[in-house]
């Protein structure tokens, strides 16, 4: 495991599971017979499980935690273990089944098994535009073994793109691997021990000349560096609890595409940010709580080359996103955010991503584990300014159909982990023609989730009525 991978490792906690979700509606009147039962989900899954290795795959801690985690073909993999079925709770609605995805998401993964567990949700009756009969599968992967375009990946590999398709031809040829011994894993360990310095040292070496193009940058006036670590402290700042709320929002990716036009240079995802920047706002006024600087969004961006997509783990850098909660306007808060965001990926160049992460993923294993204590023990994100208020990462998802089991997918969720210091997380997936937003949040920090969704809503709303003024303008 990498050094990234094993920090999400080191830093679970019963209150703080570090695995990402999704939530996907499926409508099983596609499928060959018009109906999709848990037999035929675990007989397809078992068919294609081949083309996702992770899938069968379960992590192994050295002693003492002197090492990184390693990952192992887990010899005693039961299918039906990780695939589940739940019956959604009356009147089977949307908020019913926010709340069964809250209350799943909040329980962590069974760490001495493959990390990943799905569970099929029957009863998806009463959501606008699902036929009746549809049902829902709420999946959960540890952080560890998968980042956003991995999970694309393991999408495409769990999903045909018709409902007909054949299974793939041959043999499966995995095959268990025996556990490792505690003794070999621990002088493993102790060897790869003096060796990560040496590592350490090459990747800041190979920054050196990203930092001199930093420093450079900034003294001409190209890059701002002033303010970038200037972030106010929020009711989602705070040590979280174990309890969750999920919320989520669907958009037409048409009219988010339309609303690029709004800012000259705006990308879809400076839309998002800017959307998610108004709803945070109207939240916090709300309860007179609105900070006077801008509210900053964590935005992870993707290092994955095509050489690594089928690799486990993570490939991610971060990008610092503000989202323009001072601003009122949503055109200028657009402009605000795309200007922020044209900074901050100048910023992210000029040190290079990528050795930014090859510098993250050598960090020693023990003082992962010591810092992660520390930081649960003391209450450190209580005493600590935060350097993000949320998360905000783009998932793009594919643009045309997916079926699982020849039931269409009509709708997909994402959900990222929150924890002690970073209480609201928001995922902006796109699918087909459609784009959505699901924020998971702490319980304490957002006790009533019901009304974000509103100030979502309301924030797209606000930016959707600026592309008519546009189209005005130039007649």
């Amino acid at each position: 495991m990498k050094g990234l991978d094993a920090a999400f490792v080191a830093f679970e906690r019963t209150h703080s599971p570090l695995h990402v979700a999704s939530v996907a509606i499926y409508d099983p009147s596609t499928a060959p017979g018009g109906k999709v039962e848990y037999k035929d989900i675990l007989k397809f899954i078992q068919s294609r499980i081949r083309l996702a290795p992770s899938m069968r795959r379960r992590m192994v801690k050295p002693p003492f935690g002197i090492d990184y985690p390693y990952w192992v073909e887990d010899p005693h993999f039961d299918l039906e273990y990780h695939v589940r079925r739940a019956a959604l709770p009356k009147p089977h609605d949307w908020q019913e089944l926010c709340n069964l995805t809250a209350s799943l998401f909040a329980r962590p993964l069974d760490l001495e098994r493959p990390p990943w567990e799905v569970t099929i949700v029957e009863g998806v009756d009463n959501i606008d535009g699902v036929p009746k009969g549809s049902y829902a599968a709420i999946s959960k992967v540890h952080h560890a073994a998968i980042d956003g375009l991995a999970g694309v990946e393991l999408m495409q590999a769990t999903h045909t793109l018709q409902p007909d398709t054949e299974p793939p031809g041959g043999k499966d040829t995995w095959k268990p691997e025996r556990m490792p011994s505690s003794l070999g894993l621990f002088m493993r360990g102790y060897v790869r021990a003096f060796t990560i310095p040496i590592r350490q040292a090459r990747a800041v070496v190979e920054t050196a000349p990203g930092a001199i193009k930093l420093a450079s940058g900034a003294i001409r006036g190209d890059l701002k560096l002033k303010g970038m670590l200037k972030t106010p402290r929020t009711r989602f700042n705070w040590t979280i609890t174990p309890h969750r709320v999920v919320v989520g929002e669907s958009f037409p990716l048409k009219k988010i595409k339309a609303m690029r036009a709004i800012v000259e240079d705006a990308t879809i995802n400076d839309v998002m940010l800017s959307i998610v920047g108004g709803a945070m706002r109207a939240y916090l006024l709300d309860k007179d709580e609105l900070p006077d600087d801008s509210v900053v969004a964590m935005a992870p961006i993707s290092v994955r080359t095509d050489d690594e997509k089928e690799d486990m783990g993570n490939q991610l850098t971060a990008m610092r996103a503000p989202l323009g909660t001072q601003i009122e306007d949503a055109v200028e808060r657009l402009a605000f955010v795309t200007s922020e965001t044209q900074n901050s990926k100048a910023v992210t160049k000029a040190l290079g991503a990528r050795h930014m992460t090859d510098i993250s993923q050598n960090n020693p294993a023990l003082y992962l584990g010591l810092a992660s204590r520390l930081f649960t023990q003391f209450h450190l994100a209580n005493r600590i300014k935060p350097v993000f208020n949320t998360i905000v990462t783009n998932v793009p998802g594919p643009g045309m159909p997916l079926y699982s089991a020849g039931a269409k997918m009509l709708k997909l969720y994402g959900m990222v982990c929150i924890v002690d210091g970073v209480g609201l997380g928001h995922v902006v997936q796109s699918y087909c023609d459609e784009i959505t937003i699901m924020a998971a949040a702490c319980r304490k920090a957002m006790p009533d989730p019901d009304f974000y969704a509103e100030c979502l809503r309301e924030s797209f709303n606000a930016h959707k009525a600026a592309i008519p003024k546009l189209k005005v303008a130039a007649e």
